[in-house]
Protein backbone atom coordinates (compact mmCIF):
# COMPACT_ATOMS: atom_id res chain seq x y z
CA UNK A 1 0.00 0.00 0.00
CA UNK A 2 1.76 3.12 -1.25
CA UNK A 3 0.47 6.64 -2.04
CA UNK A 4 0.64 6.18 -5.81
CA UNK A 5 -1.61 3.09 -5.72
CA UNK A 6 -4.41 4.55 -3.58
CA UNK A 7 -7.00 7.22 -4.22
CA UNK A 8 -9.87 8.78 -2.34
CA UNK A 9 -13.44 8.48 -3.51
CA UNK A 10 -16.39 10.13 -1.80
CA UNK A 11 -19.36 8.09 -0.61
CA UNK A 12 -21.31 9.03 -3.74
CA UNK A 13 -18.42 7.62 -5.77
CA UNK A 14 -19.72 4.14 -4.94
CA UNK A 15 -22.57 4.70 -7.40
CA UNK A 16 -20.05 5.49 -10.12
CA UNK A 17 -18.16 2.31 -9.24
CA UNK A 18 -21.36 0.27 -9.60
CA UNK A 19 -22.06 1.95 -12.95
CA UNK A 20 -18.54 1.22 -14.23
CA UNK A 21 -18.86 -2.45 -13.33
CA UNK A 22 -22.29 -2.61 -14.93
CA UNK A 23 -21.01 -0.94 -18.11
CA UNK A 24 -18.26 -3.55 -18.30
CA UNK A 25 -20.85 -6.31 -18.40
CA UNK A 26 -20.83 -7.45 -14.78
CA UNK A 27 -23.78 -8.51 -12.74
CA UNK A 28 -23.18 -6.46 -9.59
CA UNK A 29 -24.19 -7.73 -6.16
CA UNK A 30 -23.61 -6.12 -2.80
CA UNK A 31 -24.75 -6.18 0.84
CA UNK A 32 -28.29 -4.98 1.53
CA UNK A 33 -30.78 -5.16 4.37
CA UNK A 34 -33.45 -7.74 3.61
CA UNK A 35 -35.52 -10.08 5.76
CA UNK A 36 -33.89 -8.89 8.96
CA UNK A 37 -30.28 -9.50 7.87
CA UNK A 38 -27.55 -8.05 5.68
CA UNK A 39 -27.44 -10.29 2.61
CA UNK A 40 -25.98 -10.17 -0.89
CA UNK A 41 -28.45 -9.08 -3.57
CA UNK A 42 -28.29 -7.56 -7.03
CA UNK A 43 -27.20 -3.95 -6.70
CA UNK A 44 -27.75 -1.08 -9.11
CA UNK A 45 -28.23 1.74 -6.62
CA UNK A 46 -25.62 2.60 -3.98
CA UNK A 47 -28.35 3.98 -1.71
CA UNK A 48 -29.40 0.38 -1.07
CA UNK A 49 -26.09 -0.41 0.63
CA UNK A 50 -26.52 -0.81 4.43
CA UNK A 51 -25.24 2.62 5.44
CA UNK A 52 -26.20 3.31 9.05
CA UNK A 53 -26.85 -0.32 9.99
CA UNK A 54 -24.99 -2.45 12.53
CA UNK A 55 -25.36 -6.15 13.25
CA UNK A 56 -25.22 -7.63 16.73
CA UNK A 57 -24.08 -11.25 16.67
CA UNK A 58 -23.48 -13.88 19.32
CA UNK A 59 -24.17 -17.57 19.78
CA UNK A 60 -27.54 -18.20 18.16
CA UNK A 61 -28.16 -14.45 17.90
CA UNK A 62 -28.35 -12.07 14.96
CA UNK A 63 -29.99 -8.65 15.22
CA UNK A 64 -29.82 -5.47 13.15
CA UNK A 65 -30.04 -1.99 14.57
CA UNK A 66 -29.78 1.44 13.03
CA UNK A 67 -26.99 3.75 14.13
CA UNK A 68 -26.50 7.18 12.60
CA UNK A 69 -22.76 6.97 13.23
CA UNK A 70 -22.34 3.69 11.33
CA UNK A 71 -20.71 3.76 7.93
CA UNK A 72 -21.58 1.87 4.79
CA UNK A 73 -19.70 -1.31 5.67
CA UNK A 74 -19.72 -1.31 9.48
CA UNK A 75 -21.85 -4.43 9.51
CA UNK A 76 -19.85 -7.67 9.60
CA UNK A 77 -20.71 -10.89 7.72
CA UNK A 78 -24.22 -12.14 7.13
CA UNK A 79 -25.43 -15.62 6.17
CA UNK A 80 -24.27 -15.27 2.55
CA UNK A 81 -20.72 -15.74 1.28
CA UNK A 82 -19.03 -16.11 -2.09
CA UNK A 83 -19.92 -19.80 -1.96
CA UNK A 84 -23.53 -18.89 -2.74
CA UNK A 85 -22.46 -17.60 -6.16
CA UNK A 86 -19.55 -19.84 -7.19
CA UNK A 87 -20.97 -23.09 -5.78
CA UNK A 88 -24.76 -22.54 -5.78
CA UNK A 89 -26.95 -24.32 -3.27
CA UNK A 90 -28.89 -25.97 -6.11
CA UNK A 91 -27.87 -26.16 -9.74
CA UNK A 92 -29.15 -28.03 -12.79
CA UNK A 93 -26.31 -29.26 -14.96
CA UNK A 94 -27.92 -31.85 -17.27
CA UNK A 95 -31.34 -31.97 -18.89
CA UNK A 96 -32.87 -34.77 -20.98
CA UNK A 97 -36.17 -35.11 -22.80
CA UNK A 98 -37.87 -38.13 -24.35
CA UNK A 99 -39.28 -37.86 -27.84
CA UNK A 100 -40.18 -40.13 -30.75
CA UNK A 101 -36.51 -40.94 -31.35
CA UNK A 102 -35.75 -41.68 -27.70
CA UNK A 103 -33.89 -39.60 -25.11
CA UNK A 104 -32.14 -36.45 -26.25
CA UNK A 105 -29.93 -34.16 -24.20
CA UNK A 106 -31.33 -30.63 -23.97
CA UNK A 107 -28.78 -29.12 -21.60
CA UNK A 108 -28.22 -25.45 -22.45
CA UNK A 109 -24.61 -24.27 -22.67
CA UNK A 110 -23.19 -22.82 -19.46
CA UNK A 111 -22.10 -19.25 -20.10
CA UNK A 112 -22.23 -17.35 -16.81
CA UNK A 113 -22.37 -13.59 -16.78
CA UNK A 114 -19.32 -11.96 -15.20
CA UNK A 115 -20.03 -11.25 -11.53
CA UNK A 116 -18.79 -8.36 -9.39
CA UNK A 117 -19.22 -8.63 -5.62
CA UNK A 118 -18.89 -5.52 -3.47
CA UNK A 119 -18.16 -5.74 0.26
CA UNK A 120 -16.11 -8.94 0.51
CA UNK A 121 -14.25 -9.37 3.82
CA UNK A 122 -10.86 -10.92 4.57
CA UNK A 123 -12.37 -14.10 6.02
CA UNK A 124 -14.31 -14.71 2.82
CA UNK A 125 -11.30 -14.05 0.60
CA UNK A 126 -9.47 -16.72 2.59
CA UNK A 127 -12.47 -19.02 2.21
CA UNK A 128 -12.42 -18.45 -1.55
CA UNK A 129 -8.79 -19.59 -1.68
CA UNK A 130 -9.78 -22.75 0.18
CA UNK A 131 -12.67 -23.45 -2.19
CA UNK A 132 -10.31 -22.91 -5.12
CA UNK A 133 -8.15 -25.76 -3.80
CA UNK A 134 -11.19 -28.01 -3.62
CA UNK A 135 -12.70 -27.24 -7.03
CA UNK A 136 -9.73 -26.20 -9.17
CA UNK A 137 -6.81 -28.36 -8.03
CA UNK A 138 -6.22 -32.07 -8.25
CA UNK A 139 -7.41 -34.58 -10.81
CA UNK A 140 -11.04 -33.42 -10.89
CA UNK A 141 -11.77 -29.84 -11.93
CA UNK A 142 -15.24 -28.39 -11.52
CA UNK A 143 -15.71 -26.75 -14.91
CA UNK A 144 -18.66 -24.59 -13.90
CA UNK A 145 -16.90 -23.32 -10.80
CA UNK A 146 -13.88 -22.47 -12.93
CA UNK A 147 -15.99 -20.54 -15.45
CA UNK A 148 -17.57 -18.49 -12.69
CA UNK A 149 -14.28 -17.98 -10.92
CA UNK A 150 -12.53 -16.69 -14.04
CA UNK A 151 -15.23 -14.04 -14.48
CA UNK A 152 -15.32 -12.90 -10.87
CA UNK A 153 -14.45 -9.34 -9.83
CA UNK A 154 -14.09 -8.67 -6.11
CA UNK A 155 -14.31 -5.36 -4.28
CA UNK A 156 -13.02 -6.10 -0.78
CA UNK A 157 -13.50 -4.07 2.38
CA UNK A 158 -10.99 -3.72 5.19
CA UNK A 159 -12.96 -4.27 8.39
CA UNK A 160 -13.01 -1.61 11.07
CA UNK A 161 -15.51 -3.41 13.31
CA UNK A 162 -15.86 -7.02 14.51
CA UNK A 163 -18.82 -8.94 15.88
CA UNK A 164 -18.53 -10.98 19.06
CA UNK A 165 -18.45 -14.12 16.92
CA UNK A 166 -15.50 -13.02 14.76
CA UNK A 167 -12.14 -14.73 15.26
CA UNK A 168 -10.46 -14.16 11.89
CA UNK A 169 -7.40 -12.82 13.71
CA UNK A 170 -6.84 -16.28 15.24
CA UNK A 171 -6.88 -17.90 11.80
CA UNK A 172 -4.69 -15.28 10.10
CA UNK A 173 -7.54 -14.35 7.75
CA UNK A 174 -8.39 -10.78 8.73
CA UNK A 175 -9.53 -8.21 9.57
CA UNK A 176 -7.49 -6.77 6.68
CA UNK A 177 -8.39 -8.02 3.23
CA UNK A 178 -5.88 -10.61 2.09
CA UNK A 179 -4.95 -11.77 -1.42
CA UNK A 180 -7.51 -12.48 -4.09
CA UNK A 181 -9.39 -9.19 -4.50
CA UNK A 182 -9.31 -6.70 -7.37
CA UNK A 183 -10.13 -3.51 -5.48
CA UNK A 184 -10.01 -2.81 -1.75
CA UNK A 185 -11.96 -0.15 0.10
CA UNK A 186 -11.05 1.33 3.47
CA UNK A 187 -13.78 3.50 4.95
CA UNK A 188 -12.54 6.59 6.76
CA UNK A 189 -15.11 9.21 7.69
CA UNK A 190 -17.39 9.92 4.73
CA UNK A 191 -14.96 8.71 2.05
CA UNK A 192 -13.07 5.61 1.00
CA UNK A 193 -9.45 4.86 0.23
CA UNK A 194 -9.58 2.62 -2.84
CA UNK A 195 -6.66 0.51 -4.01
CA UNK A 196 -6.26 -1.60 -7.14
CA UNK A 197 -4.79 -5.03 -6.40
CA UNK A 198 -4.96 -6.65 -9.85
CA UNK A 199 -4.80 -5.64 -13.53
CA UNK A 200 -8.59 -5.93 -13.69
CA UNK A 201 -8.85 -3.69 -10.64
CA UNK A 202 -6.52 -1.14 -12.20
CA UNK A 203 -8.64 -1.09 -15.35
CA UNK A 204 -11.82 -0.45 -13.37
CA UNK A 205 -10.09 2.25 -11.34
CA UNK A 206 -8.95 3.94 -14.57
CA UNK A 207 -12.50 3.82 -15.91
CA UNK A 208 -13.71 5.31 -12.63
CA UNK A 209 -11.18 8.13 -12.98
CA UNK A 210 -12.78 9.02 -16.34
CA UNK A 211 -16.06 9.66 -14.50
CA UNK A 212 -15.02 11.35 -11.25
CA UNK A 213 -11.86 13.01 -9.93
CA UNK A 214 -9.67 10.68 -7.87
CA UNK A 215 -7.48 12.31 -5.25
CA UNK A 216 -4.23 10.44 -4.44
CA UNK A 217 -3.51 9.60 -0.82
CA UNK A 218 -0.61 11.23 0.96
CA UNK A 219 1.87 9.16 2.96
CA UNK A 220 0.00 10.10 6.14
CA UNK A 221 -3.26 9.04 4.52
CA UNK A 222 -1.79 5.65 3.68
CA UNK A 223 -0.67 5.19 7.27
CA UNK A 224 -4.17 6.04 8.45
CA UNK A 225 -5.78 3.63 5.98
CA UNK A 226 -3.42 0.83 6.92
CA UNK A 227 -4.12 1.49 10.58
CA UNK A 228 -7.89 0.86 10.30
CA UNK A 229 -7.80 -2.97 10.17
CA UNK A 230 -4.60 -3.08 12.20
CA UNK A 231 -6.22 -1.31 15.16
CA UNK A 232 -9.12 -3.73 14.98
CA UNK A 233 -6.75 -6.68 14.89
CA UNK A 234 -5.05 -5.43 18.06
CA UNK A 235 -8.43 -5.05 19.77
CA UNK A 236 -9.42 -8.57 18.76
CA UNK A 237 -6.13 -10.04 19.98
CA UNK A 238 -6.65 -8.26 23.28
CA UNK A 239 -10.20 -9.65 23.29
CA UNK A 240 -11.40 -6.20 24.26
CA UNK A 241 -15.03 -5.15 23.95
CA UNK A 242 -17.30 -2.20 24.41
CA UNK A 243 -18.80 -1.97 27.91
CA UNK A 244 -21.70 -4.38 28.20
CA UNK A 245 -20.85 -6.13 24.92
CA UNK A 246 -19.54 -9.72 24.49
CA UNK A 247 -15.83 -10.06 23.83
CA UNK A 248 -14.68 -11.20 20.40
CA UNK A 249 -13.92 -14.92 20.21
CA UNK A 250 -10.47 -16.39 19.77
CA UNK A 251 -9.24 -19.85 18.86
CA UNK A 252 -5.94 -21.32 20.00
CA UNK A 253 -4.69 -23.18 16.91
CA UNK A 254 -1.40 -24.38 18.40
CA UNK A 255 -1.16 -28.12 17.66
CA UNK A 256 -4.88 -28.24 16.94
CA UNK A 257 -4.65 -31.08 14.43
CA UNK A 258 -3.07 -33.50 16.88
CA UNK A 259 -5.23 -32.21 19.73
CA UNK A 260 -8.42 -33.19 17.96
CA UNK A 261 -7.22 -36.45 16.45
CA UNK A 262 -5.88 -37.53 19.84
CA UNK A 263 -9.25 -36.87 21.50
CA UNK A 264 -11.74 -38.68 19.28
CA UNK A 265 -13.19 -40.42 22.35
CA UNK A 266 -13.41 -37.26 24.47
CA UNK A 267 -16.64 -37.00 26.52
CA UNK A 268 -17.15 -33.46 25.19
CA UNK A 269 -18.49 -34.89 21.93
CA UNK A 270 -21.42 -36.45 23.77
CA UNK A 271 -22.01 -33.26 25.76
CA UNK A 272 -22.29 -31.09 22.67
CA UNK A 273 -24.48 -33.71 20.99
CA UNK A 274 -27.06 -33.24 23.74
CA UNK A 275 -27.58 -29.71 22.40
CA UNK A 276 -26.92 -30.18 18.68
CA UNK A 277 -30.05 -30.45 16.51
CA UNK A 278 -28.21 -31.86 13.46
CA UNK A 279 -29.94 -29.08 11.52
CA UNK A 280 -26.89 -28.49 9.26
CA UNK A 281 -27.11 -24.69 9.62
CA UNK A 282 -23.38 -24.50 10.37
CA UNK A 283 -22.45 -26.26 7.13
CA UNK A 284 -24.91 -24.21 5.06
CA UNK A 285 -23.52 -20.84 6.19
CA UNK A 286 -19.88 -21.98 6.29
CA UNK A 287 -18.01 -20.37 3.37
CA UNK A 288 -15.71 -23.39 2.92
CA UNK A 289 -17.98 -26.46 3.26
CA UNK A 290 -18.23 -28.13 -0.13
CA UNK A 291 -20.17 -31.41 0.24
CA UNK A 292 -22.86 -32.00 -2.36
CA UNK A 293 -25.18 -34.66 -3.70
CA UNK A 294 -26.72 -35.32 -7.12
CA UNK A 295 -30.40 -36.05 -7.74
CA UNK A 296 -32.33 -36.85 -10.92
CA UNK A 297 -35.66 -35.02 -10.98
CA UNK A 298 -38.42 -35.96 -13.44
CA UNK A 299 -41.53 -34.10 -14.47
CA UNK A 300 -44.99 -35.58 -13.89
CA UNK A 301 -45.07 -37.22 -17.33
CA UNK A 302 -41.69 -38.88 -16.95
CA UNK A 303 -40.60 -37.44 -20.30
CA UNK A 304 -38.17 -34.82 -18.94
CA UNK A 305 -35.33 -35.35 -16.51
CA UNK A 306 -33.11 -32.78 -14.84
CA UNK A 307 -29.94 -33.76 -13.03
CA UNK A 308 -29.35 -31.42 -10.09
CA UNK A 309 -26.47 -30.91 -7.74
CA UNK A 310 -27.36 -29.56 -4.32
CA UNK A 311 -25.54 -28.88 -1.09
CA UNK A 312 -25.23 -31.77 1.32
CA UNK A 313 -24.11 -31.89 4.94
CA UNK A 314 -22.21 -34.33 7.12
CA UNK A 315 -24.84 -33.65 9.81
CA UNK A 316 -27.50 -35.63 7.95
CA UNK A 317 -27.85 -39.38 8.36
CA UNK A 318 -27.85 -40.10 4.62
CA UNK A 319 -24.47 -38.39 4.18
CA UNK A 320 -22.66 -41.30 5.87
CA UNK A 321 -25.04 -44.08 4.80
CA UNK A 322 -23.20 -46.98 3.19
CA UNK A 323 -24.09 -50.52 2.14
CA UNK A 324 -24.73 -52.41 5.33
CA UNK A 325 -25.24 -49.48 7.68
CA UNK A 326 -24.38 -45.96 8.69
CA UNK A 327 -20.83 -44.94 9.57
CA UNK A 328 -21.97 -42.09 11.84
CA UNK A 329 -25.34 -42.99 13.35
CA UNK A 330 -25.16 -40.59 16.30
CA UNK A 331 -25.22 -36.81 16.56
CA UNK A 332 -21.98 -36.94 18.55
CA UNK A 333 -20.17 -38.77 15.74
CA UNK A 334 -21.48 -36.35 13.12
CA UNK A 335 -20.51 -33.23 15.06
CA UNK A 336 -17.08 -34.74 15.72
CA UNK A 337 -16.69 -35.44 12.00
CA UNK A 338 -17.53 -31.86 11.08
CA UNK A 339 -15.29 -30.17 13.63
CA UNK A 340 -12.30 -32.49 13.26
CA UNK A 341 -12.47 -32.34 9.47
CA UNK A 342 -12.75 -28.56 9.49
CA UNK A 343 -9.86 -27.95 11.90
CA UNK A 344 -7.68 -31.06 11.55
CA UNK A 345 -8.35 -33.33 8.58
CA UNK A 346 -8.48 -30.35 6.24
CA UNK A 347 -4.83 -29.66 7.06
CA UNK A 348 -3.88 -33.12 5.76
CA UNK A 349 -6.01 -32.73 2.63
CA UNK A 350 -5.32 -29.16 1.60
CA UNK A 351 -2.44 -27.93 3.72
CA UNK A 352 -4.54 -25.39 5.59
CA UNK A 353 -7.34 -25.17 8.12
CA UNK A 354 -10.87 -25.27 6.74
CA UNK A 355 -11.92 -22.44 9.05
CA UNK A 356 -11.38 -18.73 8.39
CA UNK A 357 -12.83 -17.39 11.64
CA UNK A 358 -15.92 -15.77 10.12
CA UNK A 359 -18.04 -16.95 13.06
CA UNK A 360 -21.12 -17.75 10.98
CA UNK A 361 -21.46 -21.25 12.44
CA UNK A 362 -21.74 -19.71 15.92
CA UNK A 363 -24.24 -17.01 14.97
CA UNK A 364 -26.57 -19.19 12.93
CA UNK A 365 -26.58 -22.22 15.24
CA UNK A 366 -30.09 -22.27 16.78
CA UNK A 367 -28.69 -23.42 20.13
CA UNK A 368 -25.53 -21.30 20.05
CA UNK A 369 -22.91 -24.06 19.86
CA UNK A 370 -19.53 -22.34 19.70
CA UNK A 371 -16.66 -23.97 17.79
CA UNK A 372 -14.09 -21.96 19.76
CA UNK A 373 -15.64 -23.05 23.06
CA UNK A 374 -15.65 -26.73 22.06
CA UNK A 375 -11.98 -26.72 21.11
CA UNK A 376 -11.07 -24.85 24.30
CA UNK A 377 -12.95 -27.42 26.40
CA UNK A 378 -11.06 -30.31 24.82
CA UNK A 379 -7.77 -28.46 25.18
CA UNK A 380 -8.46 -27.72 28.84
CA UNK A 381 -9.08 -31.34 29.80
CA UNK A 382 -7.78 -33.73 27.11
CA UNK A 383 -8.89 -37.33 27.38
CA UNK A 384 -6.39 -39.63 29.13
Amino acid sequence: MTPDTLHWIARDGLQHLIDVLDDRGHRVVGPQVADGAVVYRDLDDASRLPTGWLDEQDGGLYRLRQDDSAGTFDHVVGPHSLKNFLFPARESFEQWSRGADGWQETTPPHDPQPLAVIGVRGCDLAALAIQDRVFLQGDSIDVRYRQRRERLFLVAVNCRRAAATCFCHSMGCGPAAGPGHDLALTEIGDRFAVEAASPAGAAVLAALADRIPLEPLTADDVTAARGVPERLREVMHARAAEPGKPRPRSLDTDGIRDLLFDNLAHPRWAEVADRCLSCANCTLVCPTCFCSSVTDVTDLTGDAVTRERHWASCFTLEHSQMHGGNARPTTASRYRQWLTHKLAGWIDQFGTSGCTGCGRCITWCPVGIDITEEVAAIRQSPAP
